[in-house]
C-alpha cells in the first residue's frame, strides 16, 4: 500500500478471525511504528505485546471485576465525560456501531455484552498494551509521544494486513492487565491496542467514521 491507502482505507476493527498473527509479522509492525516522532529522540514507549492464555486471563479478570462492579483503575488520566460537539460524534459512532450490528435501543442485553466486548479486548487474538516510562510521569510531552507512537502501530498493522482498535477499556483493570503483561512498575499504562485478522463478515468492521472537513479543522493564516 502507498501512504493514502493506508491512511483513508484503515478503519476501527471490533471483529477478529481467531487465526493466530506470527510473531514476526509483528516485530515488523513495531519496526515501523518505532520511527514515530519523539520529543528530543526520547522515545518513552514501550510495547508488551499479548497473545494466548495470558490474554485471555486479562480478559476474563476485565471482565469479572467490571461485572463486579471494581471500580476502573486506569492509570492514565482521563477529562471525565465528554460535552458538546465531542459528545455528539461520540454518539454518532455508537449509533452508526448498533446500526451496523442490529442491536435495539432497549436490548440491554446485547447492548452491555457490545461494552463487555472492549473489556475482553474484542476478542482479538493479539493486545499490544502500550506504555510510557513512569520516570516521566507528569509530563505532557510522554502521552503526546506515546499516542504519536500508537497511531503509527494502527496504521503500520493496516499497511500489513491486520486490523486494529484503539481500546481504553482493556486497561481500566490496570491490575489485572499488569499482572498478565508482565508490566513492571516503572512503566505507566497508557492505553492498549486490539491486533489481528479482520472477520469480514463482522458487520461492525463495516462501519467507517465520519472525519472533520479541512475547513473545520484548519485555521491558515498568513496565506494569500
Amino acid at each position: 500500500m502507498n501512504y493514502d491507502d493506508v491512511i483513508f482505507g484503515r478503519r476501527s476493527i471490533r471483529g477478529y478471525k481467531p487465526d493466530p498473527v506470527p510473531r514476526q509479522l509483528i516485530e515488523e509492525i513495531v519496526a515501523l511504528a518505532s520511527r514515530a516522532p519523539s520529543s528530543m529522540n526520547t522515545q518513552p514507549w514501550h510495547f508488551f505485546v499479548v497473545s494466548g492464555e495470558p490474554l485471555d486471563r486479562i480478559r476474563a479478570g476485565n471482565t469479572e471485576r467490571t461485572l463486579a462492579g471494581v471500580p476502573d483503575s486506569r492509570e492514565f488520566r482521563t477529562s471525565g465525560a465528554y460535552e458538546g460537539d465531542h459528545r455528539k460524534r461520540q454518539v454518532e459512532i455508537a449509533v452508526q456501531l448498533f446500526q451496523a450490528m442490529g442491536i435495539e435501543r432497549d436490548d440491554k442485553e446485547r447492548r452491555q455484552d457490545w461494552v463487555l466486548r472492549g473489556f475482553r479486548q474484542f476478542d482479538a487474538p493479539v493486545s499490544v498494551v502500550v506504555t510510557y516510562d513512569k520516570a516521566l510521569e507528569g509530563s505532557d510531552i510522554a502521552p503526546f509521544d506515546a499516542g504519536a507512537v500508537t497511531n503509527a502501530l494502527v496504521n503500520a498493522a493496516w499497511s500489513k494486513g491486520l486490523g486494529c482498535v484503539v481500546n481504553s477499556q482493556g486497561i481500566m483493570q490496570s491490575p489485572v492487565v499488569r499482572e498478565h503483561a508482565k508490566v513492571p512498575d516503572d512503566q505507566v499504562i497508557m492505553i492498549c491496542v486490539a491486533m489481528g485478522y479482520p472477520d469480514d463478515t463482522f458487520p461492525a468492521n463495516a462501519v467507517v467514521s465520519t472525519r472533520r472537513p479541512v475547513e473545520e479543522v484548519a485555521t491558515f493564516v498568513g496565506f494569500d
